[in-house]
């Protein structure tokens, strides 16, 4: 999950859209050989967002959602990071396949579908995620 703190202070977090059904979600992807889970979250989050940042070694969620294959569906359960987003380039990898958008977190849990999703959001907001908080829960630059 991409966050950083607004001009204002509060806590944002970006949310890129999917690229077959256009609805609202943060970056994520397959588990990577030879990598850790938080590793390939930033590197997920890289190329779907553009976005460079500190990513925690400790989950802050998870998920499940039905992902649409081309003939069937599977269930796909997340485990969602941290990653402290030190600057989004202006060009990456999937720029011309998704919309990026960073959104107060209150907003963002009520555009995205997945119920598990909209809780961890909302539990962002409910931990007062603010810079020391943030600093906390965020391990080495990616």
């Amino acid at each position: 999950m991409p966050v950083r703190l607004g001009v204002d202070g509060s806590p944002e977090i970006l949310l890129v859209t999917s690229r077959t059904t256009r609805r609202w979600i943060v970056p994520k992807g397959w588990r990577m050989k030879d990598r850790k889970d938080a590793e390939a979250a930033a590197i997920e989050a890289f190329e779907e967002a553009g976005v460079v940042g500190r990513v925690s070694d400790t989950p802050a969620g998870s998920y499940s959602y039905w992902k649409r294959m081309a003939d069937h569906f599977v269930l796909c359960e997340v485990t969602l990071y941290l990653l402290e987003v030190e600057r989004q380039l202006d060009s990456w990898a999937e720029k011309d396949e998704r919309r990026s958008q960073w959104f107060k977190l209150a907003d963002a849990a009520d555009l995205v579908d997945e119920p598990e999703l909209r809780s961890a959001i909302r539990n962002l907001s409910a931990e007062g995620l603010d810079r020391a908080a943030l600093s906390a829960r965020i391990a080495a630059p990616v």
